[in-house]
């Protein structure tokens, strides 16, 4: 082999190899630059996720089209993540507005009534007045923390329950039995449709809850001397339990507001009331598979419907 030969050999083995560290470095080249584009349009992100991610259809299944997955998986865990801590951050916050907003009067109606009750002057039937005004404000502090303590055990799966296929009849008359001193009070009429008795996919004790929390609210918006009613409708999936009254109704627009937590609408915001009875009531009813629908008009009263699944 002669020396030109072997200079010639030498520099196309010489061209070869720098080709293919130009087209190499070419190619992670690119691939850099896609998975730079991917982390640009990370933090450009608007809380859509991958759906803004480049979708490159040219990325073939290499181990570098690997690390590309990977990274786009774990940029979306992290964005996803960092969505979720400002959620519920959002939450916390509203929260502890709503419990200010619902602490401040009872506390400043206790606050007065004890700045009174330090009159040495005060009469004997005054000061008992304002005792009695004092700890009214204190039990309603109580009752109001011990179902926001429910509320937000419920949601966050802290309380637990087992739900079954029971007898619903007993359940009704353990929630009629609960606002029996309300109906009393204001000489309402509250009518069971009579019915024989059959299973539904519930907790007694719960439901009882939720069917009462709808009763008070039904008996305390209702004039004296009117009616309320139960009803039972078996379907083919559930059992439809409605609850109508006769009272001052709720306006449309607030068909999806009466479920949220301390909701008052505007034509009771200055009655007594905390605004959980109804949200408590579409927990307990969510737990059980169930759910419950309102329909009312204002001024002609409301009719609110629980539905409970029929025995499996």
């Amino acid at each position: 082999m002669t020396q030109q030969t072997v200079i010639l050999i030498l520099a196309v083995c010489l061209t070869l190899c720098l080709a293919a560290l130009i087209a190499g470095t070419a190619y992670f080249m690119v691939q850099w630059r896609k998975m730079d584009r991917i982390l640009e349009n990370f933090w450009g992100m608007d809380g859509n996720g991958a759906q803004n991610m480049p979708q490159d259809a040219d990325i073939v299944e290499t181990r570098e089209s690997r690390i590309v997955s990977q990274l786009l998986h774990i940029l979306n865990s992290t964005r996803y993540k960092e969505l979720q801590a400002v959620e519920d951050k959002e939450q916390v916050m509203e929260l502890i507005s709503d419990l200010a907003h619902q602490f401040k009067t009872p506390l400043a109606n206790i606050v007065m009534d004890m700045e009174i009750l330090q009159d040495d002057l005060l009469e004997e039937e005054r000061r008992h007045e304002f005792l009695n005004h004092a700890k009214k404000q204190a039990d309603k502090l109580q009752w109001l923390m011990a179902d926001l303590l429910k509320a937000s055990r419920l949601e966050n799966g802290m309380i637990r329950f087992d739900a079954g296929n029971n007898g619903i009849k007993e359940t009704i008359a353990r929630a009629v039995n609960a606002v029996y001193a309300q109906v009393s009070a204001k000489n309402i009429e509250l009518i069971v449709e009579e019915f024989k008795d059959f299973n539904l996919y519930h907790n007694p004790k719960w439901t009882a809850e939720a069917m009462a929390n709808i009763l008070e609210n039904a008996v305390k918006y209702s004039p004296a001397n009117s009616a309320v009613r139960i009803t039972l409708t078996r379907l083919d999936f559930y059992t439809k339990i409605t609850i109508t009254d006769e009272g001052i109704g709720i306006p449309e627009s607030e068909y999806h507001l009466i479920f949220k937590r301390f909701y008052r609408g505007r034509d009771v915001e200055q009655q007594e009331g905390s605004g959980l009875g109804l949200y408590l009531a579409q927990l307990i009813l969510q737990c059980e598979k169930g759910y419950i629908t309102v329909s009312s008009k204002a001024g002609y009263g409301s009719s609110f419907s629980l539905f409970l699944l029929n025995e499996n």
